[in-house]
């Protein structure tokens, strides 16, 4: 099995992500991360979608067919090491008294940030690879996860070219 990041640029219309997402399905593929948003150009959006694939289920099929989709606009496979890719997690970690300065030399050694404190919890900002995000969840997990929630994965390639130059080129040919 192997990863795939693919970046596709869409139309800001409505329902665009659901027969997206819908196409994966339908193909048999699951979708281990979705995250979308609008791009900086307001008519555009920025789908990221990382996908498992097995050998048997080729990601070339759906990536065709993603691009027979009215309002995509380009579709781009980010390769790990051509593209900055990072999470976002918020953590609640009960804290007291005794174990809060444990917690907070934890979230430091990750270059996270704390951005709420109670007298029973301490909420916990970071960003990173889901490697580090692993590696920080369980160094915290002996305190005590009260509540979790995780972003899907975004991705932007490296260097000075933006997916986005042509696309919106394209876009305004359309309009």
């Amino acid at each position: 099995m192997s990863k795939h990041t693919l970046s596709v640029l869409v139309e800001n219309t409505p329902g665009i992500l659901a027969r997206i997402a819908a196409l994966f399905s339908r193909r048999g593929f699951n979708i281990d991360s979705l995250a979308v948003g609008v791009t900086e150009h307001p008519e555009i959006s920025r789908i990221t979608i990382v996908v498992n694939v097995i050998e048997e289920l080729p990601l070339e099929q759906v990536t065709k067919q993603l691009n027979k989709l009215v309002n995509v606009l380009k579709i781009v496979e980010l390769e790990a090491g051509s593209a900055v890719q990072r999470e976002l997690v918020l953590v609640k970690v009960r804290a007291d008294n005794e174990t809060r300065s444990q917690i907070v030399e934890i979230v430091q050694l990750f270059r996270a940030k704390t951005v709420d404190v109670s007298p029973e919890a301490v909420t916990i900002e970071a960003t990173g690879s889901n490697d580090k995000l692993s590696a920080m969840l369980k160094m915290l997990e002996p305190f005590g996860i009260k509540e979790l929630v995780q972003s899907g994965t975004i991705a932007i390639g490296r260097g000075s070219r933006s997916i986005t130059d042509r696309s919106l080129r394209a876009l305004d040919r359309s309009a």
